[in-house]
């Protein structure tokens, strides 16, 4: 057993541990006054701040050259079976694609549809070399569109100034490119008008 001073020596030194903002005289005084109520100081848990992933910049996306096909895949019948299926994305969206189907719920649908392996053509063009360009499109951009030719060309053709033509299952529909300079998830989104203005 402990003696009286090691004792209170003890309980002064768990008192100071225990309530470590009070003074000495102050403990002192409580000691000698009343009973003692320990007081428990929590730490604060330091919030670890979750750290965004940040993509990649545009700049840094051509510099990686993460959007351009390799020549070696530059070739038209490795993009039919795409097309196969972008017809079959298509006849689902419009529940079929029938007879009685009417045109402008259609053209609405195809307004807003992913465009990736749709055969189109340039019909119309301020620049004449542009019309009669066929393909099936890879890749859609704000301002250009990235056709395969049945010649395995690669052509980069510019929405401005140019009118596109698309056919599935009879049905021939018209992109007036002026007026479809959006990426392919902005227009998912934007409500366009069914009578405008159109200019070449």
């Amino acid at each position: 057993p402990q003696g009286s001073e090691e004792a209170k020596a003890f309980v002064n030194a768990f008192l100071k541990r225990s309530m470590p903002k009070m003074k000495d005289e102050a403990i002192q005084d409580i000691l000698t006054r009343k009973a003692v109520v320990l007081e428990h100081y929590s730490k604060k848990k330091t919030k670890q701040k979750r750290k965004k992933t940040k993509g990649f910049t545009a700049k840094q996306r051509r510099e990686m050259h993460l959007f351009e096909i390799e020549p070696e895949q530059q070739r038209y019948t490795i993009f039919l079976p795409l097309h196969e299926l972008w017809k079959q994305y298509i006849r689902d969206l419009c529940h079929g694609l029938k007879p009685d189907a009417q045109p402008h719920m259609v053209q609405g649908k195809l307004l807003k549809a992913d465009l990736h392996g749709a055969i189109v053509t340039v019909t119309k063009s301020k620049c004449p070399s542009y019309v009669g360009i066929t393909g099936i499109i890879l890749q859609e951009f704000k301002h250009v569109f990235k056709i395969i030719t049945k010649e395995d060309k690669l052509k980069v053709v510019p929405k401005l100034n140019n009118v596109f033509s698309l056919e599935i299952d009879g049905f021939i529909s018209y992109i007036y490119g002026s007026k479809f300079q959006l990426r392919a998830s902005e227009r998912s989104a934007k409500k366009f008008k069914l009578k405008g203005t159109i200019d070449l």
